[in-house]
């Protein structure tokens, strides 16, 4: 079986689900093309725990975990069976790697997931699963993580992080059209690096991106591109999903590996 890809997804504010923008069709258009997944492996920001633990729920529920938005999405459900039994050989996979793993099986999906997948997988007929991050998960630690689940990928399993390449709260300007410069700065960076899969200067970013620390005051919504870097591959084509800049600084730019062979030099 040729090996899953990987996804990073910029899932942006929960109103994304009502307004795909640029990157719901992108979505949209590599979900039409996917074939052989067996089930979704999700990373969300969304979901931090004091360990870490995999979501082994049958029928995940939709999980509404924001409030102030609009009606509309409180209506709007994703119902996705779950993956039980790759799940347990998830974490398996992760066990060996040397995590202590627990299950849950009451978790549902986080708007992280459930949004984004929405466009890619329209249907909800692919089952899907969650990895929660440790609340102690730092940079060089979501690498590890991704590596260590990278295997899962020739058995069909598409491994999605979900986050957001900026993610300023502090300065969240609904309808703003105009980008801040230094969201602009920091993605464009970002893309540059991921595009040459340059996993040590993605590992240090605090240190090395413009604007780091503004684009991200804390690492939780940076760590899932980190998880998706690590479990990519050296011949992983790459694919820049534009989304653009939304709200003034959220960028809605998102990465996938591996969803077309990687041409090579040579004859």
């Amino acid at each position: 079986m040729h090996r899953a890809p990987v996804l990073f997804i910029s899932h942006g504010a929960p109103t994304f689900a009502l307004e795909p923008g640029l990157l719901g069709a992108r979505l949209q258009a590599i979900g039409a093309q996917l074939s052989g997944i067996r089930a979704v492996l999700a990373v969300s920001a969304h979901w931090q725990t004091r360990d870490l633990r995999v979501m082994t729920s049958a029928a995940p529920a939709t999980l509404y975990d924001f409030r102030g938005f609009p009606d509309a999405l409180y209506h709007l459900t994703y119902p996705a069976p779950g993956a039980p039994e790759l799940a347990a050989q998830a974490a398996r996979l992760l066990v060996q790697g040397g995590y202590a793993v627990s299950f849950d099986s009451q978790r549902g999906l986080d708007h992280g997931v459930w949004v984004p997948l929405r466009f890619l997988l329209p249907h909800a007929d692919v089952p899907v699963f969650q990895v929660s991050m440790p609340y102690d998960l730092d940079p060089p630690g979501a690498l590890r993580l991704g590596r260590t689940l990278a295997p899962l990928r020739a058995e069909g399993i598409l491994i999605v992080g979900s986050g957001s390449l900026t993610h300023n709260l502090s300065e969240f300007r609904p309808g703003t059209t105009t980008a801040a410069p230094y969201a602009r700065a920091f993605s464009d960076w970002i893309r540059q690096r991921v595009r040459d899969h340059d996993g040590a200067a993605l590992e240090h970013y605090r240190r090395t991106a413009p604007e780091a620390e503004r684009a991200h005051p804390t690492d939780e919504h940076f760590l899932p591109l980190l998880i998706a870097q690590g479990a990519s591959a050296a011949d992983d084509a790459v694919d820049v999903l534009e989304g653009g800049i939304e709200h003034g600084m959220l960028s809605m730019d998102s990465f996938a590996w591996g969803l077309a062979p990687r041409a090579t030099s040579g004859a």
